[in-house]
């Protein structure tokens, strides 16, 4: 059941507060006077206006806090001059109560105008409950430390029994930022947080939340010996203190057939758990181990994560994008058919069996790769918004593509590892299946022997370009090749379709 905390009382009190700097003169200042000292606007927003009557000029400021700059709320005016006034307070709807203060200063006497809209409630929630809720709510959430990313701003992710919630930043004791460690907060402690939600990309977030309560679990994983093993397997130690009745190990199900508990030593609160995995001839893998005790009425968790390093799986784009999300690491080649950041490396490679997004290659601005080269990387499958991309890239090797004219490609040497990018008219088809044409670009022609569907094509592969893309003489073709020679004639060989413009456009 979800249990909102409201505070009418406070509202109540807010209602009627009236502050000035002399509290014996909240209705008689002579300087500056309100019609209403207390404002109220809609939770679903919109506005409400005040008459202020002065006998000089004044200004209107908004109190701001570290943990509200009050932006949220408008004011038609920030100064006025004497005599009477009108002052309006805006804001659009909100999904929870919040509250402001506005101070009007003038001859030197201060009035607080006291503001609020909706009632101030915060929602008790699961984190499953936090993950289908909207952006800007605020949550308050209890559940395990399980893993700490940044101790400057407090990044860390919170687990309870429906799923995991990354914290991102987190406030002192004083509301302050960047002073995480001055919680004491540990892997493995139980949390209540509260804070508003926000979604990056495909993360759920609560940011820079407040700590209502911490309570320190009685089992801590102090370090873990090896938590990178290698492909051939190896052992693995855990490092456990706990002050609670033993302490019991879970590996998951899917983890059991590679990894296994080889021995387990308590002495006092240390305890020392050795693991051993098995030879990996797959891809990356990784688990999380959970380490349990009691102190009789309550259980306390820690986990540790493994990693174990496999072998790159070389493969076509179409298996790629058929494989699952994870750590596995896959092996790539295609040729660039758009760079959309040249900062970042953010482009599209594209293979003979389909083509996929990449998110980012390292170091891409100091590689030189642009559009139609042939680029080898390495990196994961990932996903963004349901569409598959891949993540962490890393280039292992590129195939620089000229573009060039029919006449520069005729006056090259015979090479199979310098690479044309060449456009032309298809004047004629010497083969359908495999894509023997010519081309012509207007002063000189070509013969291409094979214009396979992309790079990496094999066997039937190779087959049936123009049929499938309905390429006919007429149409302008991109291909690329290397230059050869057949009888002694000039030609270009195995050629890649990189794109092509029919006639009838």
């Amino acid at each position: 059941m979800k249990i909102k905390y409201l505070f009418p009382l406070f509202v109540a009190v807010i209602a009627l507060m009236v502050g000035c700097d002399d509290e014996n003169m909240v209705t008689l200042l002579d300087e500056i006077q309100v019609s209403s000292s207390y404002v109220a606007i809609p939770k679903d927003g919109g506005s409400t206006t005040i008459t202020v009557t002065a006998k000089e000029s004044w200004t209107a400021e908004k109190v701001v806090t570290s943990k509200d700059s009050v932006k949220w709320l408008k004011l038609s005016a920030t100064s006025g001059s004497a005599g009477e006034s009108q002052l309006t307070f805006s804001a659009e709807s909100t999904l929870d109560g919040r509250t402001a203060e506005v101070l009007i200063k003038c001859a030197g006497k201060t009035q607080r105008i006291n503001v609020i809209q909706g009632l101030a409630q915060i929602e008790e929630a699961k984190v499953s409950e936090v993950n289908a809720g909207p952006d800007g709510k605020t949550y308050q959430v209890t559940g395990i430390c399980t893993a700490i990313s940044n101790t400057e701003y407090g990044n860390w992710y919170l687990t309870d029994e429906t799923g995991t919630l990354y914290i991102y930043g987190t406030l002192d004791a004083k509301g302050g930022k960047k002073n995480f460690l001055s919680l004491g907060l540990e892997v493995g402690d139980e949390v209540t947080v509260q804070g508003p939600k926000t979604t990056y990309q495909t993360t759920v977030e609560l940011v820079d939340v407040t700590v209502i309560k911490i309570n320190k679990s009685l089992v801590k994983v102090d370090s873990l010996a090896n938590s990178i093993l290698p492909e051939e397997g190896g052992e693995a130690i855990a490092y456990i203190t706990c002050k609670g009745q033993g302490v019991s190990v879970d590996i998951p199900e899917d983890a059991k057939s590679w990894l296994a508990i080889s021995s387990i030593q308590s002495s006092g609160t240390s305890t020392v758990v050795k693991f051993v995995a098995a030879p990996n001839t797959g891809g990356d893998r990784s688990t999380t181990i959970t380490f349990r005790t009691t102190d009789g009425k309550k259980e306390y968790t820690s986990e540790t994560s493994l990693y174990q390093k496999g072998a790159i799986i070389d493969a076509s784009v179409a298996e790629f994008l058929a494989a699952p999300v994870g750590n596995t690491l896959y092996r790539l080649s295609g040729v660039i058919t758009e760079i959309k950041s040249s900062k970042y490396g953010n482009l599209y490679l594209r293979d003979f069996s389909g083509e996929t997004y990449v998110y980012g290659v390292e170091g891409f601005e100091s590689l030189g790769l642009k559009v139609g080269d042939v680029l080898t990387i390495i990196g994961k499958r990932a996903e963004y918004n349901g569409d598959a991309q891949v993540g962490s890239g890393v280039m292992e090797s590129m195939i620089s593509v000229t573009p060039a004219t029919i006449a520069e490609v005729l006056a090259k040497p015979d090479s199979n590892v310098d690479y044309f990018m060449v456009t032309g008219e298809i004047t004629s088809v010497a083969n359908p299946t495999y894509g023997n044409l010519y081309l012509n670009d207007g002063e000189n022609e070509l013969y291409v022997f094979g214009c396979y569907p992309g790079w990496g094509a094999t066997g039937d592969f190779r087959k049936n370009l123009l049929a499938d893309k309905n390429i006919q003489v007429g149409d302008t073709l991109t291909v690329i090749g290397t230059k050869g020679s057949y009888n002694g004639v000039a030609q270009l060989t195995n050629g890649i379709y990189f794109s092509h413009v029919s006639a009838a456009e």
